[in-house]
């Protein structure tokens, strides 16, 4: 397995500009430069927003694939999403990614190839995130908030494929589980895939959140955990056989 460095100049940049922010967020600043800033902050929140709702609301039934930005094109788990991507695609559901590198490419990728409807809603940062070209060019949406742009991956979203990935992943699955859980959005379907990855942290799920109350044992069935593509996006085809939900063609 290949692994990734950061070069010394690009370490000493990012530390710079976090000392930044925060010395920014700790200057003292008048009852009025606040208000100011705030105010003119809720009109790019809405552009955002508006943007996203008009865009996403025309493209159909897809389903959302969150894994790691670092995965190489070699790994296994890229050529595991492509194939995913791809299976949905020709079943014609979209495919959304979160329009960087790695998982993300692999999945926009697989539906691209496909012929299939390829979104990325993709996220600004200052040095690690930059769109894949394997996006619909009409279907590439960049914003500045993460979380209007998670807001567009539960809202547009009718499934959620989760390969390996890092603390981004996992806030991405949480939200969706979180969302299902508590009723704010309808019950879809949630695939984890990669036994040996997704294991330990499901059994450390049952082991102490379900063993000190904390979540109820119907909350384990708010997702399914597999090993292949075909299993991924065969639980998604299942579920939708049964609600009779009309792919894109």
């Amino acid at each position: 397995m290949k692994k990734h460095y950061i070069s010394d100049n690009k370490i000493f940049i990012m530390a710079r500009t976090r000392e930044d922010k925060i010395m920014r967020a700790l200057e003292n600043k008048t009852w009025q430069e606040i208000k100011v800033k705030d105010s003119w902050q809720i009109f790019k929140i809405m552009a955002e927003f508006v943007d996203g709702f008009e865009k996403l609301a025309r493209i159909g039934p897809c389903v959302s694939m969150f894994g790691s930005a670092r995965t190489p094109q070699d790994h296994t788990n890229y050529k595991l999403a492509e194939e995913i991507a791809r299976l949905l695609t020709e079943r014609g559901y979209g495919v959304v990614s979160g329009g960087g590198p790695g998982i993300m490419e692999a999945a926009n990728k697989g539906a691209y190839e496909a012929g299939g409807k390829s979104v990325g809603i993709n996220i600004e940062l200052p040095f690690e995130q930059f769109h894949n070209p394997y996006i619909d060019r009409d279907k590439l949406l960049q914003f500045n908030y993460f979380f209007v742009r998670k807001v567009m991956f539960m809202k547009y979203s009718q499934g959620f494929i989760v390969l390996p990935g890092g603390f981004g992943t996992m806030d991405e699955l949480f939200e969706a589980i979180t969302l299902i859980q508590t009723g704010k959005i309808a019950r879809f379907p949630i695939v984890l895939v990669g036994k040996d990855y997704w294991g330990g942290l499901l059994d450390w799920v049952k082991s102490r959140m379900l063993e000190e109350g904390n979540i109820s044992l119907e909350d384990l069935n708010l997702y399914r955990l597999v090993d292949t593509a075909e299993e991924a996006a065969g639980h998604i085809f299942r579920f939708y056989d049964k609600y009779l939900l009309k792919p894109n063609f």
